[in-house]
């Protein structure tokens, strides 16, 4: 198994457009690279902690190579919006790719190379190294499958981000 951890605006579009793909065990969101210990939601959505909306995701690189999975993931959000992901606004919105080893990174920079053709604007998604990841509250883990036809947020953003991906890679979930 292989963890990687992904920000791409809000994390329950990430969270719910990676479940269910081939290959794929766990996504865990939380927040990274930041400089507050154990950050709160709201202290994230203060803006004042630098940590971004991420998710860890867990995954069998011989099931869903780790490319493939960079690619699916670059699907869910628009990766030219700096700090924002349509009305979602700040930089805990930021697109990013944290990796912790040197493959991770040279693979991270490859599909942003790679996804950089579909766009005029620049790709604007961060590669960092991962320094620290905090798990998210409870109530975040899922939400989407928990919440989706009930919050007015899940169906008219995370629903429509879902369903495009879906449509876009069908061979690859579940």
């Amino acid at each position: 198994m292989e963890e990687l951890h992904l920000g791409g605006g809000c994390f329950w579009c990430v969270e719910g457009g990676l479940l269910g793909l081939r290959g794929v065990h766990e996504v865990v969101p939380g927040y990274s690279g930041g400089h507050v210990e154990n950050p709160t939601y709201e202290q994230v959505c203060g803006k004042n902690t630098g940590h971004a909306e991420v998710v860890r995701v867990t995954f069998d690189p011989e099931v869903i190579p780790r490319m493939t999975l960079l690619r699916v993931f670059h699907t869910l959000f628009d990766p030219t919006q700096l700090n924002r992901q349509g009305n979602d606004v700040g930089p805990q919105y930021r697109s990013m790719v944290l990796y912790t080893n040197e493959g991770q990174r040279k693979d991270a920079e490859e599909a942003i190379e790679e996804v950089s053709r579909y766009y005029d604007d620049p790709v604007v998604t961060e590669v960092a190294q991962l320094e620290k990841f905090w798990e998210a509250e409870e109530y975040h883990h899922d939400y989407f499958a928990r919440n989706g036809s009930s919050n007015p947020y899940c169906v008219s953003v995370v629903a429509p981000k879902i369903a495009k991906v879906r449509s876009l890679h069908t061979e690859l979930y579940e």
